[in-house]
């Protein structure tokens, strides 16, 4: 017998304005084509003024435990993925917890930018495992809009807002690959390439700071991480591309989907595909197209699903999850 981490619940959350590519013509020298052809996207949400991550986190946390038939006193620990708080401190996790009505449990923000909820979900996993919760809620959320330089039309086009969530309950397994739950993860990072991806501001700095990115050397070592990462995960468990059922990426680039997909070994047809629509929401992009595979009738109990994410530090993983 082992402990294992059983998802029981997910659920999203976009902000209501919709904003498509047509308008960025306005104001930067772009087109719906040029942004499309480059990166698969072709509308994106923002958080309305006074709107926050924490916000966007409860509602989607919300949807994740009417789910799983759960009240927000029924979780142990919320762990909310994160690199766009509300606040310096205290953590947005505590504010989804009271938005939740949770009084009894522990919640703390991890930051590793857009694997952020691949961190999180291993975090989660590991409590349940070593008997420090029998439920715990994970998120994702952020509101990089408010990071973005307007004039820079390399990086301003690709981001976008919104929120999901993830419910992992401890159950029994066999401990073999067949188990639900979450089978293995893997997790890497690298400060020695911080230049590619950062704000330039801070809290020790005295300045908010804007969004920065090297995209080409970006995407360069997004293709080979991500499947990397992946295979490694998978291979922990004795598993190989040919037993995927699912393949649930960072949705940051059409290209660096397709081109890790064809990496590992998997079909597109096998691949959740929701950058089109929600463009990089960074930390929430992967809980976010969890819950759309699953709405949509893509993602079943039993399915193999593996999860891959790369960001900011560089920081990497993949989790391997029997859904």
């Amino acid at each position: 017998m082992m402990r294992r981490a059983v998802v029981k619940g997910v659920g999203h959350y976009l902000p209501e304005r919709v904003v498509p590519n047509a308008e960025f013509e306005k104001t930067l020298d772009t087109s719906d084509e040029w942004i499309k052809a480059r990166s698969g996207i072709e509308r994106r949400h923002f958080a309305a003024e006074g709107e926050t991550t924490s916000d966007l986190a409860s509602k989607a946390a919300k949807a994740a435990l009417a789910m799983a038939g759960m009240e927000g006193d029924d979780i142990d620990a919320i762990i909310l993925a994160t690199s766009t708080p509300d606040l310096t401190f205290p953590s947005a996790a505590t504010m989804v917890q009271h938005a939740i009505g949770n009084t009894k449990g522990f919640a703390f923000d991890v930051q590793a930018v857009c694997a952020g909820f691949v961190y999180a979900l291993s975090n989660a996993n590991a409590l349940i495992v070593s008997g420090q919760a029998e439920k715990v809620l994970v998120i994702g959320a952020e509101t990089f809009s408010r990071i973005m330089d307007w004039t820079d039309r390399g990086t301003c086009v690709l981001f976008g807002d919104g929120a999901g969530a993830l419910i992992l309950q401890a159950e029994d397994g066999k401990g073999d690959n067949t188990d639900r739950g979450v089978l293995s993860t893997d997790l890497n990072s690298d400060g020695r390439y911080k230049d590619l991806l950062y704000v330039d501001g801070g809290v020790s700095t005295q300045n908010t700071g804007m969004l920065r990115m090297e995209g080409k050397e970006i995407f360069r070592h997004a293709v080979e991480k991500l499947a990397q990462t992946a295979d490694t995960a998978l291979q922990k468990v004795g598993l190989g591309a040919d037993d995927v059922d699912w393949v649930v990426p960072h949705q940051a680039n059409i290209r660096i989907i397709q081109s890790t997909a064809k990496k590992l070994g998997v079909g597109m047809e096998r691949v959740v595909v929701t950058v089109q629509d929600h463009g990089n929401t960074s930390a929430a992009s992967i809980p976010l197209a969890l819950s759309v595979g699953v709405a949509n009738g893509q993602i079943k109990q039993g399915d193999l699903v593996v999860t891959e994410a790369i960001g900011g530090g560089l920081a990497w993983g993949a989790v391997v999850i029997r859904w």
